[in-house]
């Protein structure tokens, strides 16, 4: 059986942003966010979807922490 070899972009950023925007708990954490992030950043810039993203809390955004990761990406307008 083969694989299907397209997906939807818009769909798949959904789904990171969801899990960007989850408050840290047993499973979520800076190593997960950091993962989503380097996943939804390879496709949009691989697309040439890239828009930028904003942080879910601009307060709460130093490097390295998990609010740092705690972003919404959006697809190039």
């Amino acid at each position: 059986m083969k694989g299907r070899k397209t997906v939807d972009v818009q769909s798949i950023l959904d789904y990171a942003n969801r899990q960007l925007a989850q408050k840290e708990n047993e499973i979520v954490n800076i190593s997960f966010k950091e993962g989503i992030c380097v996943m939804i950043q390879r496709i949009l810039f691989d697309t040439g979807n890239y828009g930028g993203f904003f942080f879910v809390d601009s307060n709460d955004s130093e490097i390295n922490t998990f609010g740092y990761f705690s972003r919404i990406y959006q697809l190039k307008k």
